[in-house]
């Protein structure tokens, strides 16, 4: 069987992923769930290979019988014994695993975790409520490098809170307050499970001076929050990550939410099925910690303690890079005709937006910049269908510290520059995050590299070599005489469109 595995690993291992990347992966082991996801490499932007879930319910009953089931482990143990095969047949060679509240607090816990090393064939970090807290800002901040507030992480038997200020860790701390460990607390009793989240809470020194702060959080039960208020909003981009409740719309969310039962919920579409149990006394205790705290925004982070765990193992060098940047050209470097040329189209129009030319803010050249190492990704598809298709990749990619406005500014970048600005074309309404000045750099940028690829044919070489410049109310393309014959009809058309957009006229000079 190992063999077999290792031969067919060795056929499939690159195909369709960066081949000097070597394959990670992390298995956490939750009170509630069992997870392993397999990441491409170690790298600013990991992206996932494999990932998968199982329900085993390690910390149900422990708060009341101080043991995990036998049942629960046999399901854990079988499942961490597939995680292995799988892990071989990937060609993972490093494991990072993980056991969180359960194992930690049960009296059976180091039994289990035992058992677990053998049928996992990997070694196990049992983790201390402090480390888990470190490793769930870790992940926030591996998504959000800006962020800074309050953290916390609900997982099946616990909650981690933690402090972040522009990528610096505080005080963090761990409370029974799991929406299993508090059902096992607290049965049915509404009443008794506030009172106990008070109790718990009273305890977290650090949250006195949180006022007005955000609160990132993290866990499968406040996603589902996420997804509900979406849906409530009808809200044009289903991406979780970095997606911002304002704190009155969470309060009032939140309230309604944990009034509902179990079955009720499973009604709702938008909430996931499995959740639809713990999503009641999650909601009870989001609504004490915004409570406590009068927090400004909720801001769902995607990324939690095992995307923290690998952000650990990366040197300090490599936690500097932009990971906007760094997943654009990964995605790049896998969907482009040519790399070299996506880099080119970066000074080319640099040549827009220099002295004397448009205004843009950092932020703003940082999207521009993005925009052109992801504007080929389409170029497989169809003709009819390359912006569409682009448009939806780009909208829903495994990318980092970007907003929802900075997703869609991208999207309708690429999408423009394949298709032109149409009514009611796919994704339309993702111009309701966007502003009247970012629209119109849309325009301007999906113009320029419509003209870029009509000079290029999206091979490098020819941009470096021509040149923009202003000139009072004109837009000027110098063009070598040796160039000449590139300047047809389709080129000075879309010349005439970047002009109008950037309300000027258009004029081509050609000479050396």
């Amino acid at each position: 069987m190992k063999s077999k595995v290792g031969n067919m690993n060795a056929r499939l291992r690159y195909d369709g992923r960066i081949a000097d990347l070597e394959p990670v992966s992390i298995v956490d082991i939750g009170s509630n769930s069992v997870r392993l996801v397999v990441f491409e490499g170690a790298v600013r932007a990991p992206t996932p290979v494999f990932n998968e879930k199982v329900l085993c319910g390690l910390g149900r009953g422990v708060a009341t019988t101080g043991e995990m089931s036998q049942h629960a482990i046999d399901h854990a143990l079988q499942t961490l014994s597939r995680f292995n095969i799988l892990n071989r047949h990937l060609g993972v060679k490093n494991t990072f695993a993980v056991a969180t509240a359960a194992a930690r607090d049960a009296k059976n816990g180091g039994a289990f975790i035992k058992a677990a090393k053998r049928a996992l064939d990997a070694p196990i970090n049992v983790l201390s409520g402090k480390k888990e807290a470190k490793f769930a800002a870790y992940g926030v901040m591996s998504g959000i490098p800006g962020a800074s507030g309050l953290a916390g992480d609900l997982g099946g038997g616990s909650l981690e809170l933690v402090r972040i200020d522009e990528g610096e860790i505080g005080d963090g701390i761990t409370l029974p307050l799991g929406p299993l460990q508090l059902a096992d607390v607290a049965g049915t009793s509404i009443k008794k499970a506030s009172e106990f989240i008070s109790q718990q809470l009273d305890r977290v020194n650090f949250m006195e001076d949180q006022s007005g702060v955000d609160f990132y959080a993290i866990g499968g039960t406040w996603r589902n929050l996420g997804r509900l208020h979406m849906a409530q909003k009808d809200y044009p981009l289903h991406v979780l990550n970095n997606y911002v409740i304002p704190g009155r719309e969470a309060r009032t969310l939140i309230q309604a939410v944990r009034k509902l039962s179990a079955a009720s919920l499973r009604d709702i579409k938008s909430v996931s099925p499995a959740r639809a149990e713990t999503l009641p006394l999650g909601a009870l205790v989001l609504e004490a910690i915004l409570r406590r705290n009068k927090i400004r925004n909720l801001i769902i982070s995607s990324n939690g303690v095992r995307e923290g765990v690998l952000f650990s193992k990366l040197g300090k060098k490599v936690r500097k890079q932009d990971p906007l940047l760094a997943a654009c050209r990964d995605l790049a470097v896998l969907r482009s005709r040519s790399r070299d040329h996506i880099e080119e189209l970066i000074p080319w129009t640099d040549q827009l937006f220099k002295k004397s030319g448009l205004e843009e803010s950092g932020p703003e050249r940082r999207l521009r910049h993005a925009a052109c190492l992801v504007a080929d990704i389409g170029w497989r598809a169809h003709p009819d269908y390359r912006g569409e298709q682009s448009l939806n990749i780009i909208a829903h990619a495994v990318f980092s510290d970007i907003d929802h406005a900075g997703r869609a500014f991208l999207s309708l970048t690429v999408y423009h520059r394949h298709d032109g600005e149409k009514e009611g074309y796919p994704g339309s309404r993702l111009r309701e995050l966007l502003d009247e000045r970012a629209m119109q750099r849309v325009r301007i940028i999906s113009q320029a590299l419509r003209l870029a690829y009509s000079l290029s044919g999206a091979m490098p070489g020819i941009l470096p070599q021509i040149s923009l410049k202003y000139k009072i109310d004109t837009l000027i393309m110098k063009v070598p005489e040796k160039f000449q014959p590139l300047v047809g009809s389709s080129v000075e058309r879309r010349l005439n469109s970047l002009a109008k957009v950037l309300g000027r006229e258009a004029r081509i000079f050609i000479g050396d």
